[in-house]
């Protein structure tokens, strides 16, 4: 199709002119809008269809279910009604030229006859861009390709009334950048620093969507100095820019904010199947304890001791507190509080770490062990390449050792050599608090020495019984 505005040509899905065509035999209009029109001028993919129109929800219901296997009218309070046409989902949304109670983010719904309207309130320039269907006709009324040429994220209608109508386009502002590698227009930067305590009016659910989104962008280091810069970090995870006032104890780095951004770089690049969240998420917020536990040693230099274990609960509570699923939490501050486990280990030097520790580390590890081995290896951000080389060393050591271990023993599921059926049987116990120390007992012995011959496990089993003066019945065993 010609574009008007630039003279490029532009390509649509054919579906979306089979069902312009649909529409225009009906008597209404059809337009491919927003992030879809976006990618198709950018030349990249285009999905998730979606489509605005004159026809009302009833109007665009009646349409889809004569044209469409499937229908779901979930958004139809909102104008959107969606289908599956020609095996493909489609979301139709009836023109909108909404207002805003400014109190929370919700529209008073109100629907409009001019694509130019429905356009104007949409969050961005580079979404506020349309195809008529089948025509092919081009719109861009607030000047979205010259954006998209500039690489520039700004709003159509003035920021401070486009985020007083949805404050959740400023953390949207800072997810595209990420995602798009733009610059936010500079009036639309200082809209998002002035009105940045508007984010109380959203919900954390939807505050912690927009943050994944961006956390899984690209390049998300470009969206979290515009959250950390424009004071929105402070309003949801204000543990990031606390890292802006400490200095890294190795003075590597201008200080501990520049390092866990350097640190969510490194982990980025060691990624092998696609975007880790939680790989993200954990090298973004290791370091969060160190403002809590800097400490002045008496030499002059600054000490962070146990931020591991502060981190962690830092984490936790402020994941908990943007409704992150409880799986996601204990993941990240499990990566978290293990972090520096690694440091101090050397298999070379005497009363280096034993096979029990190696065995500990992954037990300890369980599922998230794989990841770690990636956060322990991107923390490393010292611009001192003979010790960057050495820590290196050192890590792939390591991982061949537990290697080596694992091909001895099956350390993914450490378990004691008896289980708690043979623990009562030869105890003569009934289940209960007894059985769980007993068990307990086991497994560390089997952490500190590796598998035990039954007659073994049987003979410590019994030992330990006896100091616990714990007797076994005289039909026992």
């Amino acid at each position: 199709m010609s574009d008007n505005s630039s003279g490029k040509e532009i390509t649509v899905p054919p579906i979306a002119d089979e069902l312009g065509r649909v529409f225009e035999r009906e008597g209404h209009e059809l337009h491919l809008v927003g992030g879809p029109v976006r990618d198709a001028v950018l030349r990249r993919r285009v999905s998730d269809l979606d489509f605005t129109t004159d026809a009302r929800p009833e109007a665009t219901e009646a349409i889809l279910r004569r044209h469409c296997s499937t229908v779901w009218t979930t958004g139809a309070d909102f104008g959107t009604v969606g289908g599956m046409f020609r095996g493909e989902q489609v979301e139709v949304t009836t023109f909108r030229a909404d207002a805003y109670d400014r109190v929370s983010r919700n529209p008073i719904v109100r629907y409009g006859d001019r694509l130019e309207d429905d356009l104007e309130r949409r969050d961005f320039t580079v979404n506020a861009m349309a195809v008529s269907l089948p025509g092919h006709e081009f719109a861009d009324p607030f000047g979205g390709i010259a954006d998209l040429a500039r690489r520039t994220i700004r709003t159509p209608a003035s920021p401070e009334s486009s985020f007083a109508d949805d404050p959740l386009r400023m953390l949207r502002a800072a997810r595209f950048a990420a995602q798009l590698g733009f610059d936010v227009d500079p009036l639309t930067l200082e809209a998002m620093r002035d009105m940045a305590s508007e984010l109380s009016r959203i919900t954390a659910e939807r505050i912690r969507d927009e943050f994944v989104k961006l956390m899984l962008a690209p390049d998300p280091v470009v969206g979290l100095r515009i959250l950390v810069d424009t004071g929105l970090a402070g309003q949801f995870l204000p543990e990031l820019p606390a890292l802006r006032m400490e200095i890294d104890e190795h003075a590597q780095h201008k200080d501990v904010y520049e390092h866990s951004l350097q640190v969510l770089r490194n982990a980025i690049a060691l990624e092998s199947d696609g975007p880790d969240l939680l790989l993200r998420l954990a090298a973004l917020l290791h370091d969060i304890g160190k403002p809590e536990t800097k400490d002045v040693a008496p030499g002059g230099g600054v000490t962070f001791h146990h931020h591991d274990v502060a981190g962690a609960r830092l984490a936790r509570r402020r994941m908990r507190e943007l409704r992150f699923p409880k799986a996601d939490v204990q993941a990240v501050s499990l990566l978290i509080s293990l972090h520096l486990r690694f440091y101090g280990y050397d298999d070379g030097a005497e009363g280096g770490w034993t096979d029990s520790a190696v065995r500990r580390y992954v037990t300890d590890a369980g599922d998230q062990l794989d990841r770690l081995h990636v956060l322990v290896r991107s923390d490393c951000t010292t611009r001192n390449r003979r010790k960057a080389e050495r820590l290196r060393r050192d890590y792939d050591a390591f991982e061949e050792r537990i290697a080596r271990i694992r091909a001895e023993e099956d350390l993914r599921a450490v378990r004691p050599d008896l289980d708690g059926n043979a623990i009562m049987e030869l105890l003569g116990l009934e289940p209960g608090p007894e059985v769980g120390r007993a068990w307990a007992h086991l497994k560390e012995l089997r952490l500190e020495r590796g598998p035990l011959p039954r007659e073994e496990a049987e003979a410590e089993l019994l030992a330990w019984a006896a100091a616990e003066g714990i007797a076994p019945r005289p039909d026992a065993g």
